[in-house]
């Protein structure tokens, strides 16, 4: 059990190459002097199109021929120094549509990098991107991207530096490439942008190119890397008059049929080997105002995402996982920056991280179990009968609001042919609203975000362990103290409620996110006949992040009550003040040895609101890039005893003994048809535990249309403190009446995710996942805890006790012939095998129209748990019965 949660310092900056436009003219060789940091606001002029823009790549349009934008400056690998290569920009506009094209110059066009990728994919190439600020608040934006071979992207901007790709413009784009270089150009239809209706238009502007042999990015409006700013520091677009924000309605219906193949089951009605499903549904875009889109769901399906990887999770808290579906990703960066506006620095020193919004909440697995014996059909998501998402601008207010409701679902139960059903999850509703303020530009800001979650619980066994309704409210805000931006302060400060039963309430009380019966905690108790519970959390952060210097102090809490977990996540318990402080320095100038060098030290504490101190933290920190473009990070931690108010899982506190960590991280330079990685790590405390971990990561680039990419895992830990069972024993007075018994575990991991991305053109794509999974762990040396806040331990076995394990039990008599009572419990040994795949084909056969057709494979085995055998083990899962699900879906959109 590691005590330190893995820490980095993230600098948030756009870590994209944005692109930049060239004319059809000779190329010249950009002078290698630095270059100054620029003086005075940089401008574009864009043109009205007097005829016709055919996108085509070949720049012959009047709008064209006149005088481009150029002077373009690196962040990479020469921050501050002309481009090396010169690149020529225009914008011109019509009534519907924003167009750019650029001429990418290049003395070496046969050295020219252009790779074929899925949309949204930076693949290892060249690249332009125009980023355009349509409200000019110097905080929000878009970005269109595109490479030599035609492969696309585009993103949203929020937060000055946060880019969210989860956002598919509907818009197109051409280039050529020739003996001078690459051409490009695109057509942006005004409809896809936000913009409130003026005479004459204001915009912000960036160009950015990348040109990958050189690992060099170069913009129009430079950045220095000493300064986490991108959209703040955009040139003007100017020129732009007449034109009105294009209002548009979106219906894309879709069909979807399914092939489920897993094995029969004799005597099983539900498992005779095979079952076909068919569905229907259709998702809406409007455009309400200029400024507002509304997006409904009804029926959605989702077969399209990949599978989650398997994980092996053995403590109390649920395991994370990313969302996946389209309609909850796209705009959900308005929900996901709350707290974090203005902060571009952040240190996860093992602060829970509580989110208001986890929209894996929506369509969930169904919560509750059936009661009847007899054979089980259980659906595995909840359907999600409709949902509305409304997101853009009110005002001056940027908003978001998600509502959705979820049916009640029906566990079908045969006993011997009667049939009968049994619900298992109410029908609710979901609902987050999110405003937030820019004020100055962007220097300060400040916003709320309510959420609600309100079931019908009908029955009472779903009343027993679901909370009727669950409400938050929270407020943050963000103020730059100097009008260089070098500091700023923010943060968060909200509450929650829960409501529901008598036993519901008891039961979250006792739950692993509050630990209200901890014997030892004056501060917190068991309320039995509350039928609420209500808490409060907040962060406040103070941070340097501009310049060479940087700095981090941060101080949050979580009161004992605080849940926010209905539509909310937070993976561990509250009951917490988190003190974080962190400074560093980085060099941004290349030297002899390093391209970039950052070095941090720092300091971290928890303890509960009784004043426990339950874990602390001093680290180093180390990331560097090489003169040849290879990576590194170093990380050293030492974490001196402290208690924990979890390992008992609802008992005494327990002392941890001292730990330290080391941890290393490699990768090779990117531009190379093979990259290579390695991550190891080693958590030690001296005389009882021993962890350690090592990835290994090999990504091939056969062709410019494929990718391979190979990443095996492989873990091992020695765990002499980990968590079995407890029992009741009133002469077990030391510990409260209760035992609470451990064991040493032995586990080990190995694991390799493998991808592969084959693109046949930028809207003709395949990609599969491929991830066994092995997990092995056996226990020995079982104990109790002898003392609360210590580590003092009664081995079973020694001292008068005895232990037997026999037919997957063991017995324990605690105290031999003494007076205790004797009690058994189950072999927690395991041996969990896993094999998960998807294959996905998608081709957009008409621009937002798709047909996708995929393969979802899954298969587990459980045998010789404790015994861990490589080749038998792989043998058992490559053998073991697989489910198999076979999908299509086709959508059509249609652009009324």
């Amino acid at each position: 059990m590691r005590i330190m949660k893995k820490t980095a310092l993230i600098l948030a900056v756009l870590s994209l190459p944005l692109a930049s436009i060239a004319k059809d003219k000779p190329r010249q060789q950009a002078p290698a002097a630095p270059a100054a940091a620029p003086a005075v606001l940089k401008t574009v002029t864009a043109v009205r199109a007097a005829e016709p823009i055919v996108i085509d790549g070949r720049l012959t349009e009047s709008a064209w021929q006149c005088a481009p934008c150029d002077g373009f400056i690196q962040n990479d690998p020469q921050d501050g120094s002309p481009s090396t290569e010169q690149t020529h920009v225009w914008v011109a506009y019509d009534d519907k549509a924003l167009y750019v094209a650029a001429y990418c110059f290049d003395s070496e066009p046969q050295k020219i990098v252009s790779r074929l990728g899925r949309r949204d994919s930076q693949v290892d190439s060249d690249w332009f991107l125009f980023a355009v600020d349509p409200y000019n608040d110097k905080r929000t934006g878009y970005i269109f991207g595109i490479n030599p071979a035609g492969s696309v992207l585009d993103r949203v901007l929020s937060n000055d530096v946060n880019q969210d790709s989860s956002w598919d413009g509907i818009w197109e784009a051409k280039t050529e490439v020739n003996g001078q270089g690459w051409i490009l150009e695109m057509r942006i239809p005004l409809n896809q942008l936000r913009f409130p209706k003026k005479d004459d238009y204001v915009w912000g502007v960036n160009f950015q190119r990348v040109i990958k042999r050189k690992n060099e990015t170069s913009s129009y409006a430079w950045v220095p890397k000493t300064e986490p700013a991108f959209v703040s520091k955009f040139a003007e677009l100017r020129g732009i008059q007449g034109i009105k924000p294009g209002r548009h309605i979106e219906l894309q219906p879709y069909v979807v049929g399914q092939a489920q193949f897993r094995p029969a089951e004799e005597g099983n009605p539900f498992e005779t080997g095979r079952r076909g499903l068919g569905n229907a549904g259709f998702d809406l875009k409007a455009g309400l105002k200029s400024n507002l889109t509304l997006d409904a769901t009804v029926n959605p399906d989702f077969g399209q995402v990949e599978v989650d990887p398997a994980v092996l999770n053995l403590s109390a808290y649920e395991t994370y996982y990313s969302e996946k579906r389209p309609f909850f990703i796209e705009g959900a960066s308005i929900f996901n920056g709350f707290g974090r506006g203005g902060l571009y620095l952040n240190a996860g020193f093992n602060w829970p991280e509580p989110t208001f919004f986890y929209s894996r909440r929506i369509g969930r697995s169904p919560q509750g179990g059936v009661t009847e014996n007899g054979y089980v059909r259980l659906p595995d998501r909840t359907t999600i009968l409709g949902a509305a998402k409304l997101t853009g601008k009110l005002g001056t207010w940027n908003v978001g609001f998600v509502s959705a409701l979820t049916s009640s679902e029906f566990a079908e139960i045969d006993q011997l042919g009667s049939r009968l059903k049994q619900e298992i999850e109410p029908f609710s509703f979901y609902g987050v609203f999110r405003a937030q303020k820019d004020v100055r530009k962007g220097r300060s800001g400040y916003g709320l975000m309510a959420t609600g979650v309100m079931r019908d619980l009908e029955s009472e066994t779903l009343a027993g362990i679901l909370n009727k309704n669950a409400f938050s409210l929270a407020v943050d805000g963000w103020h730059f103290l100097d009008e260089k931006r070098n500091w700023v302060v923010g943060g968060w400060l909200g509450g929650t409620r829960v409501e529901g039963s008598r036993e519901d309430i008891l039961r979250l009380q006792y739950s692993s996110m509050h630990y209200f019966q901890r014997p030892d905690a004056d501060h917190i108790e068991v309320a039995p006949d509350a039928t609420s519970l209500s808490g409060w959390g907040g962060k406040f952060t103070l941070a340097k992040q501009n310049g060479n210097w940087l700095g981090l102090f941060s101080l949050g809490a979580l009161s004992p009550g605080f849940n926010p977990n209905d539509m909310g996540f937070q993976y561990s318990s509250s009951d917490i003040v988190n003190l974080q402080l962190l400074p560093g320095y980085q060099w941004t100038k290349p030297g002899k040895l390093f391209q970039y060098a950052l070095v941090a030290a720092g300091y971290g504490r928890n303890s509960d609101f009784g004043g426990n101190k339950f874990w602390e933290l001093w680290i180093g920190l180390f990331q560097a890039q090489f003169k040849n473009f290879w990576t590194t990070e170093i990380m050293l931690a030492y974490n001196p005893s402290s208690l924990s108010k979890t390992l008992t899982r609802g008992g005494p506190m327990v002392e941890i003994p001292t730990g330290y960590e080391v941890d290393l991280s490699l990768s090779s330079d990117s531009r190379k048809p093979v990259i290579l990685s390695g991550y190891g790590m080693i958590y030690h405390r001296p005389g009882t535990s021993l962890e350690w971990s090592a990835n290994f990561s090999l990504r091939w680039k056969p062709s410019p249309t494929v990718t391979l990419s190979v990443g095996p895992t492989l873990g091992f830990e020695d765990n002499p403190i980990q968590w079995v069972t407890r029992v009741s024993d009133e002469a077990m007075t030391s510990t409260y009446g209760r035992r609470y018994v451990f064991g040493r575990l032995n586990q080990k991991v190995i694991a390799t995710d493998i991808r592969l991305d084959w693109t046949f053109t930028p809207k003709l794509t395949l990609q599969a996942y491929l991830q066994p999974f092995l997990a092995v762990g056996r226990y020995e040396e079982f104990k109790e805890l002898a003392c609360p806040r210590s580590y003092s331990w009664n081995v079973y076995g020694e001292n008068g006790s005895t232990i037997d394990g026999a037919d997957g039990a063991y017995v324990v008599d605690p105290d031999g012939a003494g007076p205790a009572a004797a009690f058994a419990f189950g072999n927690p040994d395991f041996n969990y095998k896993s094999l998960r795949g998807t294959v996905v084909l998608r081709w957009e056969y008409l621009p937002g129209s798709l047909l996708y057709f995929v393969w979802t494979q899954s298969r587990a085995d459980f045998a010789h748990p404790g015994d861990f055998e490589l080749r038998r083990d792989l043998g058992d899962l490559f053998t073991a019965p697989g489910d198999n699900i076979f999908l299509l879906k086709v959508s059509y959109r249609w652009n009324m």
